[in-house]
This record gives structure tokens, C-alpha cells and sequence, in this order.
């Protein structure tokens, strides 16, 4: 058996990262039993196709699948997807290799979305002092805030049900009324 090929640092960095996702993972699993297409593949995993093609791309950058589109017999473009033969061995004298090896560009290379940091909200600024002490406001003051219109009604400017005449009602009193 021959022995494994040495990744460059970049290439590694790929590798790892393509392999460090569940889902990623689960799609060399689907595919490790054979060739599949984009949609039935997004079926078996249950995940969308989007988020899918995502994964896909990651895994076709690192060279761990390999991508072909095909013409169906009803002339529907098809890619699939399938393993491509693989094998790598991790030592720590391989990963002291790729790291000697890096560029700033693989050394600098964004994070994975799903390692993205989170926004966080913007915290509420303190009361202005006043004369009742530093965080207190007058009970009788109005504080400004964000005037949000309420829910438009389809009678909005017409009187409510409980103050509108009964219809039946005033034709039976104008004909009671009438001699």
C-alpha cells in the first residue's frame, strides 16, 4: 500500500473544515453508498436543497466530492455528487508539515457561517438625571418613545355596531309610526 499524500497547510485547513459539520459528515455517509443527485439526496437527508448545494460546494472546495451535471431523458439538467477516493494520514509530524506550509491566505480564511459570532442587541441607554436622582424620572413626565400606528380596521371612522341603527328595527318603527 502506498502511502498517503501530504496535504499542503491550506489544503488541511479545507479538509478539516469541510469535515467539521454534522451535515457535511451525514452527505459523505449518503454518498459513500454511491452517486446521487442533488434532489433526491436533499430528500434522504431531509434538508433543503439550498442549504444542501451550500454543503456540497464546501465539500467539492476541499476535494472530498466531485460534482458532474447530466441531461435526464426528459432533458432536465442534473447534478450529482459523488465521493471522490480519498485518504489522508493524521499525525502530528503531518499537521507540523501543512502548518509550516501555510499561507496568509489559508491562515486568514473566514470562519465557517455556522462559526459566525452573533449580533448582540443593542443595550437601552440610562435615564437622564433629574432632580429626583440620578435613574428616577417625575412620575407625571411622558417619556419619548416610538409612536407604532395600531391595526387599521376596514370601518375605521364609522361608528361602532352598538351605536349604528338597526336596520330591521327603524323599518319596523316607520311603519308603526306611519297611519
Amino acid at each position: 500500500m502506498g502511502s498517503a499524500p501530504v496535504p499542503t497547510g491550506d489544503e488541511l485547513l479545507k479538509i478539516l473544515g469541510a469535515l467539521g459539520n454534522p451535515h457535511r459528515m451525514r452527505i459523505i455517509q449518503a454518498l459513500t453508498g454511491g452517486r446521487n443527485y442533488v434532489s433526491r439526496l436533499a430528500r434522504d437527508l431531509t434538508i433543503s436543497r439550498p442549504l444542501l448545494h451550500m454543503h456540497l460546494q464546501r465539500l467539492e472546495a476541499a476535494g472530498l466530492v466531485v460534482g458532474s451535471l447530466e441531461l435526464s431523458e426528459d432533458g432536465k439538467a442534473m447534478k450529482f455528487f459523488e465521493v471522490a477516493p480519498f485518504v489522508y494520514r493524521l499525525t502530528p509530524e503531518a499537521v507540523a508539515a501543512a502548518a509550516a506550509s501555510l499561507t496568509e491566505a489559508g491562515a486568514a480564511a473566514e470562519p465557517a457561517p455556522e462559526a459566525a459570532p452573533r449580533r448582540r442587541r443593542p443595550t437601552p441607554e440610562p435615564d437622564p438625571p433629574t432632580a429626583a436622582g440620578p435613574g428616577t424620572a417625575p412620575p407625571d413626565s411622558v417619556r419619548p418613545g416610538p409612536v407604532r400606528p395600531g391595526p387599521v380596521r376596514p370601518d375605521a371612522g364609522q361608528p361602532d355596531a352598538a351605536d349604528r341603527p338597526d336596520p330591521v328595527n327603524t323599518a319596523r318603527a316607520r311603519r308603526s309610526a306611519s297611519p
